[in-house]
């Protein structure tokens, strides 16, 4: 937790006695700065909306010149709402209906299809329109199961596979092909293993245009080193100057970011009403509810938030203890942290999670019947 964002949480903490996010936009806006900084001179960087949707986080992406990646209508609609036009969208999604397509047709935005199936529907209703292709590289890569599951390979459900991939070459309105190897990656190696192999299909479409090599990045590897996106952006410039060699003609690139661009930005703070021991552990059960903080709900064995107490304005220091946060429900996996450390415990102090500014607010559930967290931007 920086300085700012530590003044940040005591100054809302004042105002909001509820459980509350916490963005230092400064950081969102450092972020989005250093993927605009990547070094492939034609680059389009789309910040995936699921990773955090308020209007405020949008705002301030397009302030900063990033694009949008949507997979639903809804978040079409806050991409508009936004400010984005048509050609600052990306839409990609699997089993699409009838009337879903239509209307990312009728938007114009740029739109990525799923399967042999979704290709025949759209030249079909829309015959002059062009499209992009997920792929799924099947065997082609060892690909890796990340926290979402398997986004490639034979156990994905994603994409057309390389056998469908060929038999589609030659497609002159197939203007793109998109990937998305995973989610919280750090490998640099793996993420060159999958794009190089992507590349492998550029030349079979004269009317390529863009390379979407999607997002899925960590925050921080598990030594704790973050992600590095200056050796990631010399890559991508080694990558693209392969396919466009392959193609034979000069392509964009897409980059679709997604918790790296807020993931630190955020803070979700409660406090401390209930210390009891839960096994072995100081138990801290706090005024919030997974519902309302649901990443380790959804990830209990690998979603990894660092927690901060503070107490009289300042970081609680000393002897750390294994500890557990739970939340203010019956539910027996109301958990905001299964395993932690932290410093002994009062009721009165705040808990702070780090890490939040992605997938937490985003991934809001109505179950437990608690309202949303506030969201505080500053």
């Amino acid at each position: 937790m920086t300085p700012r964002q530590l003044a940040l949480v005591l100054e809302t903490s004042e105002e909001v006695s509820t459980p509350f996010y916490v963005y230092d936009t400064d950081l969102i806006r450092t972020t989005c700065r250093s993927f605009r900084n990547l070094p492939w001179p034609d680059t389009n960087i789309h910040f995936a909306t699921m990773a955090n949707p308020h209007p405020r986080f949008l705002s301030i992406i397009r302030e900063e010149g990033l694009c949008l990646f949507v997979n639903s209508m809804a978040h079409l609609d806050a991409a508009f709402a936004a400010g984005c036009g048509p050609g600052e969208v990306v839409y990609a999604a699997s089993a699409m209906d009838e009337s879903t397509m239509e209307q990312a047709h009728r938007s114009g935005i740029r739109v990525i299809l799923d399967s042999l199936g979704q290709v025949d529907a759209w030249r079909q209703r829309y015959p002059a329109s062009p499209f992009g292709i997920r792929c799924n590289l099947g065997t082609m890569v060892h690909a890796r199961r990340t926290r979402g599951g398997y986004f490639i390979g034979p156990e994905s459900r994603l994409g057309l596979q390389p056998n469908e991939i060929r038999r589609l070459a030659g497609a002159p309105d197939i203007e793109g092909l998109h990937l998305y190897a995973g989610t919280d990656i750090c490998d640099l190696d793996y993420f060159e293993r999958c794009y190089r192999t992507l590349t492998a299909f550029a030349h079979f479409f004269p009317g390529l245009t863009y390379l979407d090599f999607g997002g899925g990045f960590g925050l921080e590897d598990s030594g704790g080193q973050p992600f590095d996106l200056g050796s990631y952006g010399r890559m991508l410039v080694h990558v693209m100057e392969g396919a466009c060699s392959a193609a034979g003609r000069h392509l964009r690139m897409v980059i679709e970011p997604g918790r790296l661009i807020g993931g630190r930005a955020g803070l979700f703070v409660c406090r401390a009403v209930d210390i009891k021991p839960v096994g072995a552990q100081q138990g801290i059960g706090v005024n919030a509810s997974s519902a309302q903080f649901p990443r380790p709900l959804l990830y209990p064995d690998s979603a990894f938030h660092p927690v901060w107490i503070l107490r009289s304005g300042r970081v609680v220091s000393g002897a750390e203890v294994p500890s557990c946060v739970f939340g203010c429900s019956t539910y027996s996996r109301d958990f905001l942290s299964w395993n932690c450390r932290v410093p002994g415990v009062e009721p009165g102090d705040l808990v702070v999670f780090g890490n939040a500014g992605a997938y937490c607010a985003a991934l809001y559930t109505r179950f437990l019947g608690f309202p949303p967290a506030a969201e505080v931007f500053s």
